[in-house]
């Protein structure tokens, strides 16, 4: 599925080639504590089917909890994450932030990661109150 996204100022774009099968949240503790939220959305693209078409990502390097490195790249305009991949000389998979996919509605998960660090509550979510917009 060919996809394309940008940041939230737009300063960023890329496209690139996804399989949908591929989409999954993560529950990693960094996926909270980076995206300031519960969990993220990612959808991978192989190296040679992602291109990023305008402006340039900031790169930050975290080691991850199994002592891989992983860079993180994000607007340093706006700070929306874009993606993740791995370090070194071999083919990379850029972990996509599927909120910054314009298809987005097209990619639900279809698996879940480090499920162990989950928040409790969010089997809760279906059971409170839904407000449809910001009053």
């Amino acid at each position: 599925m060919k996809i394309d996204g940008a940041c939230h100022c737009g300063r960023i774009t890329y496209e690139a080639e996804v399989d949908p099968e591929g989409s999954r949240i993560c529950h990693c503790t960094d996926c909270q504590t980076m995206g300031g939220t519960a969990f993220r959305m990612v959808v991978p693209s192989l190296e040679n089917t992602f291109r990023i078409t305008s402006g340039e990502p900031k790169l930050y390097i975290k080691v991850a909890e199994s002592g891989n490195h992983r860079v993180q790249a994000f607007c340093a305009e706006c700070g929306t994450h874009l993606y993740a991949s791995a370090t070194g000389e071999a083919p990379k998979m850029y972990n996509i932030r599927t909120g910054t996919v314009r298809q987005r509605d097209q990619l639900p998960p279809k698996s879940q990661i480090w499920s162990r660090s989950a928040q409790p509550w969010l089997a809760a979510l279906e059971t409170i109150r839904k407000i449809d917009m910001q009053q």
